[in-house]
């Protein structure tokens, strides 16, 4: 049986767009970056610890396997996690602000004998905001609870020139390399269509 270890209903969304049958756990972790940690050993940890604390919830399930993932949004080697308060989402925008990003979406897929991990590096670019944009859409909510204060599914899809790599990376969770990783533990993927928020 698999489970995704993510509070995150947009993860859960793009999970089942992959047309398997998943169950939930919400696990709590400490998420925090270690002095001098490079961007993308703190991402794989954070996935690897979500994905391990899942496991540890579901010990003696026979064949349970655990899917955690973990996305941050790196300008300047600076990680921008999900912003404390407004004034906090709307300084991380105004630092996007005409700028290239990466986003990293580490998946890792743990069992209790076995564990594989794939990493997402997508590019994101965004137009030049003003404080006016700035303050209309974080007064809308929608930068809360969300790495680097936006939805690229939603209405932060307007500030963005470009994007290379993974939209559904971007959003949480990259469909592509995470049924490659249920591929190599034997679950067969189908395809459900619908929206994801």
């Amino acid at each position: 049986m698999l489970h995704l270890a993510s509070k995150s209903p947009r993860r859960r969304a793009l999970l089942a767009r992959l047309g398997v049958a998943f169950g939930t756990i919400d696990v709590d972790i400490r998420e925090a970056r270690a002095p001098g940690e490079p961007a993308e050993d703190y991402v794989r940890r954070m996935a690897r610890e979500k994905a391990g604390a899942g496991l540890l919830a579901v010990a003696g399930v026979p064949g349970a396997l655990v899917l955690g993932a973990d996305t941050e949004v790196v300008l300047d080697d600076e990680v921008f996690g999900k912003p404390a308060d407004a004034a906090d989402a709307a300084g991380m925008l105004r630092r996007l602000s005409g700028r290239t990003h990466e986003v990293l979406t580490a998946v890792s897929l743990v069992s209790a004998g076995r564990e594989a991990q794939r990493l997402s590096r997508s590019r994101v670019t965004f137009a030049a905001l003003d404080d006016g944009q700035v303050a209309a859409y974080v007064a809308g909510g929608e930068p809360m609870g969300r790495a680097g204060g936006y939805a690229i599914q939603g209405g932060a899809e307007r500030f963005v020139t470009r994007l290379d790599g993974s939209f559904s990376g971007v959003m949480g969770l990259p469909l592509h390399d995470t049924m490659l990783l249920l591929h190599e533990f034997g679950l067969r993927t189908g395809f459900r269509p619908g929206g994801t928020d």
